[in-house]
């Protein structure tokens, strides 16, 4: 597993000076990162790869309601290989019928995406694990009628915050998770409480344990009532120690 940082934790610094914030996330140990709304900061962001070094493997982008041309072109430039939707609204969680619909409209952006030599994924909120259909949560039921190369970037934290446990979640779901976000607090909705990771209720050596496909972990605050720079080094210091 790689470290990644997502980097909608920097967005206010990135709102007053991408290239300066990027080189931050470098200067403090970073060598990827996960952008998010990629296709209209691909100018700046290819820029500021550029010139610090770093890679973007994974990208958010709301890909089912995006131009995805438009989208799979962006993420060429950038580098980023794994395209995820980052959020589809819970009124689409409740039903069957609802999560096969998305399924099957992310299935056919994989199939677009592989025309790219791209593949595509989905990142959980909390109602995703909160609802259940047929028996089990809205979010296994939904990797169950996903196509072989979709695959699932695992939001740990609101997995948790939905009811789930993260380790346990990940490992049913085995191979279909290739990233996760790591993330820590109190396991509530409260985002100004969450905090750098190893400081909170998570339990996050067991869920990187857990995630045996695991390629990319991502580190993330929603929001962080501090420096969010320094949470993010200190978070890149105890998964580092966690992972040898």
């Amino acid at each position: 597993m790689s470290i990644s940082v997502q980097l909608y934790t920097v967005r206010h610094a990135l709102d007053a000076d991408l290239r300066g914030a990027v080189t931050r996330l470098a200067d403090i140990g970073f060598s990827q990162v996960e952008p998010y709304n990629f296709v209209a900061l691909a100018d700046d962001l290819a820029d500021a790869l550029a010139t610090t070094g770093l890679t973007a493997p994974s990208g958010h982008v709301p890909l089912l309601s995006s131009d995805q041309d438009e989208v799979f072109a962006a993420a060429s430039r950038l580098g980023v290989t794994t395209v995820i939707d980052p959020y589809i609204p819970e009124e689409h969680w409740k039903d069957a019928d609802s999560i096969r619909d998305t399924a099957q409209k992310l299935n056919r952006a994989a199939e677009r995406a592989a025309e790219h030599g791209i593949r595509v994924g989905y990142h959980n909120h909390w109602w995703e694990l909160q609802n259940t259909v047929e028996g089990t949560s809205a979010l296994e039921f939904f990797a169950g009628l996903l196509d072989p190369g979709v695959v699932l970037e695992v939001d740990t934290y609101w997995a948790a915050v939905g009811g789930a446990d993260p380790a346990g979640l990940l490992e049913r779901l085995g191979s279909r998770v290739v990233a996760i976000h790591i993330k820590d607090g109190p396991k509530n909705l409260d985002m100004k409480a969450q905090l750098p990771a190893g400081q909170g209720a998570m339990d996050v050596p067991g869920v990187i344990a857990a995630a045996t496909s695991l390629e990319l972990g991502v580190l993330e605050l929603d929001d962080y009532d501090g420096d969010v720079f320094d949470a993010l080094a200190q978070s890149l210091a105890f998964v580092s120690k966690v992972m040898g």
